[in-house]
Formats: C-alpha cells, sequence, structure tokens
C-alpha cells in the first residue's frame, strides 16, 4: 500500500489546522521510548497536570519532573513546553486542587436558615473538597516544605469562613458583635478547633492511614451540635469577664 503524501496534505490545510497537527506531532516525537502518542495540545496539558497532582501528592515537592515525565513516557523538555518551570507546575497545581465555591459564603450568612443546619451544610460541602487524597496530603507537604504556599488559603478561609461564622453564632444567640483584636483573636481560636476536627478527619486516613466513619456528615452534625452547646457559653463568660481582667490590671499598677 502506498504512504499518503503527508506533506501534500498538510499543504492543504488552513494555518490554524497545520499548527495543531504541528503541535501533536512534536509530541509524538517526544516520547523517551520512540513510540507515537499523538495528543491535542489541551490533552496532553490535561494529562500532565493529573499526573503531577498525584505525583505531588505521594512524594511531595521534592519529587522530580523528570521522574514525572518518565512516569508519563514522554521526555523533560516536552513537559517543560507546557509548564516552564517546576514553580510554574506547583502553582497550577495548587489552583487545580485549591478551588473555592464562592456559594459556601452565601450559604454562611443566609439568615433563613437556622445557624446549626447552615453550619452542617456548609462544612458538609467543604469536607466533600477537602476530604481527599490529594488535598490533605499536598496541603501537609506544602506546610512543611514551602513556606508561604498555604498563606493566601488560609487568609482566605480566615476573612470568608472563620470570622464570618463566629459573627453568625454572636447574632443567633444574641452576643454582642466582636469588635476588638481580642474578641476576634478568641473568635478565631474557638473556630479552629471545630475546623481542625473536621480536617483531621482527613489527617487520620490519608496521613496516618487510620480508618475513619463512612458517615461523615453524621460526624460532622455532632461535632457542631457539640460546638454550639459551648462556645456561645464561653463566649458570654468571655464578655463577663473581660471588665474583670481589666480591674485587675489597673490594681496591679
Amino acid at each position: 500500500m502506498m504512504r499518503p503524501n503527508t506533506l501534500g496534505i498538510q499543504q492543504a490545510m488552513p494555518r490554524k489546522a497545520r499548527t495543531s497537527e504541528n503541535a501533536t506531532h512534536v509530541d509524538a516525537r517526544d516520547t523517551p521510548d520512540g513510540t507515537t502518542r499523538r495528543l491535542a495540545p489541551e490533552v496532553r496539558e490535561r494529562q500532565i497536570l493529573t499526573k503531577a497532582i498525584e505525583h505531588f501528592a505521594t512524594h511531595g515537592f521534592s519529587g522530580s519532573t523528570r521522574e514525572l515525565a518518565r512516569q508519563l513516557r514522554v521526555t523533560q523538555p516536552l513537559l517543560y513546553r507546557y509548564f516552564p518551570s517546576k514553580e510554574a507546575l506547583i502553582d497550577r497545581v495548587y489552583e487545580e486542587v485549591y478551588q473555592w465555591d464562592t456559594s459556601w459564603e452565601s450559604l454562611i450568612k443566609d439568615r433563613s436558615i437556622p445557624i446549626q443546619e447552615r453550619m452542617v451544610r456548609f462544612y458538609s460541602a467543604y469536607a466533600d473538597v477537602i476530604l481527599r487524597r490529594e488535598w490533605i496530603r499536598i496541603f501537609i507537604f506544602a506546610g512543611l516544605t514551602r513556606e508561604g504556599i498555604n498563606s493566601k488559603y488560609l487568609a482566605r478561609l480566615r476573612e470568608r469562613v472563620f470570622l464570618p461564622v463566629m459573627a453568625e453564632i454572636r447574632s443567633a444567640y444574641d452576643l454582642p458583635a466582636a469588635t476588638s483584636s481580642k474578641q476576634r483573636e478568641t473568635d478565631l481560636e474557638l473556630i479552629w478547633s471545630l475546623h481542625a476536627s473536621i480536617f483531621y478527619l482527613g489527617v487520620r486516613k490519608w496521613i496516618y492511614g487510620l480508618p475513619v466513619s463512612d458517615d461523615v456528615e453524621d460526624h460532622i452534625a455532632r461535632q457542631i451540635d457539640a460546638f454550639l452547646n459551648g462556645v456561645p457559653t464561653a463566649l458570654k463568660h468571655a464578655v463577663k469577664d473581660a471588665p474583670k481582667a481589666k480591674s485587675r490590671t489597673k490594681s496591679i499598677a
């Protein structure tokens, strides 16, 4: 059988089509074992990103791009055509894994729903996102080995979840709003205790390899029930104790 005149076909193609075809031919030549694997650029980019998420979740950020390229059966130069540096690839992985659902913020502030139901619904939705292997392990690795990479996410969590949730709790239980830095610090420490108990489910499963309950929503409901049965009282005590602390400071002075 005669081989088709590929050069002639390519010359007959529109310019845009020729560019795409050239890109896939480059992919094919750059496989280290010499096999032909023709993938569209967007497909190849998604393949690299998916494998990189798995790679960094398993090995942390010390994992090499050379090993990642080997697993993908492509050359390292090809990988760098899509992501010009390891830092660029890590940034893209982080952006892909740590997506944010703005509907969470609306739910937290929706006072047509009782506070306890709101919190259970929010944390159940949030847990569906974060209690995944790649989310937990990459977050832990980032905190240990890449100083500052989690800071943006934690700042968003503080401003869009922690402080609003505590403001809604104060409102629901007729407590004064937190207006001082000391009051906000108290609120943050309290909400961290709840948040950490839910996050820790993922740590137990994906870091320690321990079994956790399959009924995460039920666990969350119990944690929030305990939280709301204790925190409003703790906040009331904090309000009552504040003037006494101030008075003791003055008497010592």
